[in-house]
């Protein structure tokens, strides 16, 4: 009767067991075949699913990385933005842009699940595109074109306030489509088959390579038209492009796999530390690792963990007490009253990451400069291909000499550098997680240190030597050739192929497995503070230079200001941030790892106990 009774109590929500019984009973009756661990058959996609998967990403970044990158073109010479302002609105939209994930992962997890969040996701994408279209299509939705020798007449609010909705169409788009996009792909695989393992890492592979893909064509192709052809016609392209995502992700609907939302993991995060507070007045037990309670559901995901000596007052959350009552099957039958060992360690692994996390916020704002002020470069630089020609290349295309070095970069590193450093380390992968982090970080200084001496000597040539015209922003034009921008754009490049990627594979390692939607945000949540800083960084920069007797260092015709003095400054923040990080990253203890685990043995015995 007692092995009945814990059976029902662990395979049923408690309620009343009689009516839980009846329910089964019935079940029974209208399928008499079924068991009770009888589990629905699913029906992988697998790579049927992965054209329209991919097509939804490809068309998505198609459509929006091109008119993101150019947006700083756009608002300064359509909309007739001062060059801070537009700065400081670029800095908050994409930092809201990576904020949101952190959001939609939260609601995905929750209440709405993969695919009915990348659908409105989508749609909501798409409406914010055509929004920018209009405002470059209508005459009456932008300001009038500036005309020569007079004063630029800048938005009116009617104006601002419809270009600021299709930006928060456009968050609300990527709030879904970041944290979701590419875990609603690995669905589509079953993981426990050969077939299904290949596939899904076949569908990784193509998932970065169209990714890669439509963000060197968005760059170079919907740019140039939209430069040099027509903006109406340059922001209709991405609108149309956002139609063909929708229409693509919503034809597969019938061989998605659909996986329904299972709760928040951020609810045992709570349970512990609101726990840990109704216990703050405990002793620590002189023996924790048999004092406390230690239970693991039987079908979690997430990695056995042993208790550590790190943040010993969340201990107190598994401090057993006369109060404290526990289930048939083991589980607590209050949680937010008693926690187990298993769920302390879980928040501890995310205490540890915060800060690790936190240095990224300034590691990333060197390469912010490289999508908003070194377009501004590169419209005070000679752009022709060659001297001769008339053709030149859209400020905001520089940005692909990133991706080309960072395409050239990974195999290189995968493939020779890793192998021979290997061999010196003994460490698999050659340097650790950390290690390549704090490469990167270097190499970003190394990047704002080259950026404000190629600025230096811009302006030293445009105020010495013949110029080539006028700006279109303003300011004459240096004759120095736009393709100095190539050494800082491709330490650039480098700084993201060391901290990028080993940055996101240190989120989704040491985040507890259950959290991994949370953890693909994160990375997300630090570029958006990181947009933040930087747009506050040149308004208080802006402000501050104004004032003083050298000049603005910001001004729209940097060969008024100083540019490369913010250069400087931004450089020496990090230097100071990777002090910062050198500390961070040798107090750091990986998740799993023995040093600093509490061994579970008992005082003057040899022998272990595992609760």
């Amino acid at each position: 009767e007692q092995q009945l009774a814990r059976r029902k109590k662990y395979t049923h929500t408690p309620n009343s067991a009689t009516s839980m019984e009846n329910k089964e009973n019935s079940k029974e009756k209208n399928n008499p075949t079924s068991t009770e661990d009888e589990q629905p058959v699913v029906k992988y996609g697998g790579i049927k699913a992965m054209p329209y998967v991919l097509g939804n990403e490809t068309f998505e970044k198609l459509g929006t990385v091109g008119s993101s990158t150019n947006l700083a073109v756009y608002l300064t010479s359509v909309f007739n933005m001062k060059g801070v302002s537009a700065t400081t609105l670029i800095n908050v939209f994409i930092g809201t842009t990576n904020l949101t994930p952190l959001v939609g992962a939260f609601l995905c997890d929750t209440y709405f699940g993969r695919y009915k969040t990348l659908g409105f996701s989508s749609v909501c994408s798409f409406l914010g595109m055509t929004i920018l279209m209009l405002t470059a299509a209508i005459t009456s939705l932008h300001p009038p074109k500036c005309a020569p020798g007079s004063e630029c007449v800048g938005p009116n609010t009617w104006q601002m306030t419809f270009l600021l909705s299709g930006f928060v169409f456009l968050i609300i788009g990527a709030g879904g489509i970041r944290p979701c996009n590419l875990a609603f792909g690995a669905d589509q695989f079953n993981p426990n088959t050969e077939s299904g393992k290949r596939g899904l890492a076949s569908f990784f592979n193509w998932y970065y390579f169209t990714f890669t893909f439509a963000v060197m064509v968005s760059v170079t192709g919907v740019v140039y038209v939209q430069s040099d052809v027509s903006w109406a016609i340059g922001l209709g392209i991405p609108a149309l492009l956002m139609l063909f995502s929708c229409i693509t992700f919503f034809v597969g609907t019938y061989i998605y796999v659909i996986v329904k939302p299972e709760g928040s993991p951020l609810t045992s995060v709570a349970q512990v530390i609101v726990a840990a507070i109704k216990k703050r007045g405990l002793k620590q037990p002189d023996n924790p690792a048999f004092s406390l309670f230690n239970y693991v559901p039987p079908k979690t995901i997430n990695t056995r963990l042993s208790l550590t000596g790190q943040f010993r007052c969340l201990d107190k959350a598994a401090i057993i007490t006369p109060e404290d009552k526990i289930n048939f099957d083991g589980s607590p039958a209050n949680p937010w009253r008693l926690c187990s060992i298993q769920q302390v360690e879980e928040v501890k692994c995310l205490v540890r990451i915060i800060p690790i996390w936190a240095s990224a916020i300034i590691y990333h704002i060197p390469l912010i400069q490289q999508q908003t002020y070194a377009v501004f470069q590169a419209l005070q630089l000679d752009r022709r291909i060659v001297e001769s020609s008339n053709f030149r290349v859209p400020a905001a295309t520089y940005i692909i000499f990133t991706m080309i070095t960072l395409t050239f970069w990974i195999p290189l590193y995968d493939r020779i550098i890793v192998p021979f450093v290997q061999k010196i380390t003994g460490k698999d992968g050659g340097f650790t997680l950390l290690q390549r982090m704090g490469i990167g970080i270097v190499l970003a200084v190394l990047c704002m240190a080259v950026s404000g001496v190629v600025e230096g000597q811009r302006r030293h040539i445009a105020l010495t030597k013949p110029t080539l015209g006028i700006a279109p922003k303003g300011g004459t034009i240096s004759s120095m050739s736009s393709y100095w921008l190539v050494p800082q754009l491709a330490l650039a490049g480098l700084s993201e192929g060391f901290n990028y990627i080993s940055q996101i594979e240190f989120y989704y390692k040491q985040f507890p497995e259950n959290m991994r939607s949370i953890a693909g945000s994160s990375f997300f949540a630090g570029l958006a503070l990181s947009n933040y800083l930087s747009g506050f960084l040149v308004s208080i920069v802006h402000q501050i230079s104004s004032n003083s007797k050298y000049g603005d260092w910001l001004p729209d015709d940097l060969n008024k200001g100083r540019l490369d003095y913010f250069y400087y400054v931004i450089s020496a923040l990090g230097v100071l941030n990777f002090v910062y990080f050198l500390f961070c990253a040798k107090w750091y203890r990986y998740k799993g790892s023995d040093d600093g685990s509490i061994e579970m043995v008992k005082e003057g015995k040899g022998s272990s106990k595992h609760m």
